[in-house]
């Protein structure tokens, strides 16, 4: 598949075929997805690849019960990693510096840029994935499961295998409202109108077209898409929770010293 074709056909994937991913084909994929920039190619990530149905099993509840967890036949976990470097450092009597907030965000943008490249090129190859929030959100529990020790931060993660259905292309937000010329430009009421007039009406329909969300959204008193985001999807507790415990994590991972 060519790459533009591959960028703009992209749609998250939650049902799979039992077929498995060769491992030519998974190796294939990961092989590309290493090519991925990396800030001083420290390469500051690691990817565990979870195929075992009992661990993918014990994965299901930090990763909030989502289906494809065990309906999928891969799942990939891109780890912020910086235990790797600091053993070569400290075999090389080389000073540790990389203890601190500084050093994870490298890190996680490590893994982030190597986790899309993995996608680009899974889903050039045919394969479909769906990225999972709950990657991050509990880091704790699912960095439990996997055995990640000192060093080591779950930060991106997401199934992948063959589609078993092909759902609708999602929209995005138009170019305009994204893209700023030499500097940032404010939005004006406006704007911000004109930017989100498509989401809130496409948005809407999708999650109202499903028996389930519809009820809920009617029981809530929610009114519009914006509301449905901050008082039913991701609500200022849970972002307090969950902000809360990734950084306690972080400070048990060896990230948080001054």
């Amino acid at each position: 598949m060519d790459v533009f074709q591959a960028l703009h056909s992209h749609r998250s994937i939650r049902e799979y075929k039992t077929q498995p991913i060769s491992e030519q084909t998974l190796n294939e994929v990961l092989e590309a997805g290493i090519r991925a920039s990396s800030s001083g190619n420290m390469q500051s990530y690691s990817i565990i690849v979870t195929k075992d149905e009992k661990l993918r099993k014990a994965l299901y509840d930090p990763h909030m019960q989502q289906s494809m967890v065990v309906d999928a036949p891969v799942l990939l976990t891109f780890c912020a990693d910086f235990r790797r470097m600091r053993k070569w450092l400290a075999q090389s009597g080389a000073p540790l510096n990389f203890d601190n907030f500084m050093s994870f965000m490298i890190a996680a943008i490590d893994a982030t840029l190597v986790s899309q490249n993995v996608a680009i090129a899974a889903e050039a190859k045919g394969l479909g994935l769906c990225y999972m929030g709950s990657t991050l959100a509990n880091c704790e529990q699912i960095g439990e499961i996997l055995e990640l020790p000192e060093g080591v931060v779950p930060v991106v993660g997401y199934s992948l295998g063959y589609a078993d259905e092909s759902p609708q292309v999602r929209d995005r937000l138009p170019l305009a409202g994204l893209v700023h010329n030499e500097v940032y430009q404010d939005h004006t009421e406006q704007q911000i109108s004109d930017i989100y007039q498509q989401r809130e009406t496409a948005g809407w329909q999708r999650y109202m077209a499903f028996p389930e969300l519809k009820q809920m959204i009617e029981e809530s008193g929610v009114e519009n898409l914006a509301q449905v985001y901050t008082k039913l999807k991701y609500t200022k507790e849970s972002h307090i929770e969950f902000s809360q415990s990734v950084l306690s994590y972080l400070k048990k991972q060896g990230f948080m010293n001054q």
